[in-house]
């Protein structure tokens, strides 16, 4: 599914969907499981784009958007106690709709010229973030995905990767696989979900993220 033109307004819409999302019930009841670790990989944006910020299906004022199946990616930064992380950079970096990243050592002749590819977000004081963008797509070796990494105060806290649920590369994921915890593994699993009340098949993907440490190391 191609990507429709979306305003700011609709943006905007897409911010208060994520904050209604991360205040429902129970939403992070569960057991708390620690976050994996993942690789960063060799596709870190080496150059980072003049816009980064939490949408990138639009770059700048551009009016024409990137090509791909919209998600509005939600979740919370939370330490080992379950409590919110705050004013923690989160980014995000993946390839776009047609497998390719935003790194010279990506083919960039079939670049989608109009996905960011990265961007960042400083939690809140419920240690939410938000960012819309594309569900990834598969590229050769890997099944989709997005990176994260997490810092604050300038260090690195975590770098990982999230996964679509279902997905059937899944279990041919070499990185995936290194993940050797069960309820780990499952963690970074995530299921992609239509949004209700879309008209243009938008998507909605909620990925918690628990850090390993305390409020002390904080």
């Amino acid at each position: 599914m191609s990507s429709s033109p979306l305003s700011r307004r609709d943006f905007a819409r897409g911010i208060a969907f994520g904050a209604a999302a991360l205040s429902a019930p129970g939403a992070f009841a569960e057991a708390l499981t620690l976050t994996p670790r993942q690789t960063e990989g060799p596709f870190y944006p080496d150059h980072l784009p003049l816009d980064t910020d939490n949408d990138l299906l639009i770059i700048n004022d551009s009016i024409d958007p990137a090509i791909g199946d919209i998600t509005h990616l939600t979740g919370r930064i939370l330490d080992a106690d379950g409590n919110p992380l705050r004013n923690a950079l989160v980014e995000i970096w993946q390839v776009d709709g047609n497998g390719v990243y935003l790194h010279s050592g990506s083919d960039g002749e079939k670049r989608d010229a109009n996905f960011q590819g990265y961007g960042r977000f400083t939690t809140g004081s419920t240690g939410e973030y938000y960012f819309r963008t594309v569900k990834p797509v598969p590229y050769p070796g890997r099944t989709p995905h997005i990176h994260y990494a997490i810092s604050q105060n300038g260090k690195r806290l975590l770098t990982t990767q999230l996964y679509v649920r279902g997905e059937k590369g899944n279990d041919r994921d070499g990185v995936l696989r290194g993940i050797r915890d069960e309820k780990q593994r499952e963690s970074v699993l995530i299921d992609f979900k239509p949004l209700e009340g879309s008209k243009i098949g938008e998507l909605t993907a909620d990925f918690p993220i628990v850090l390993g440490i305390t409020p002390e190391d904080a």
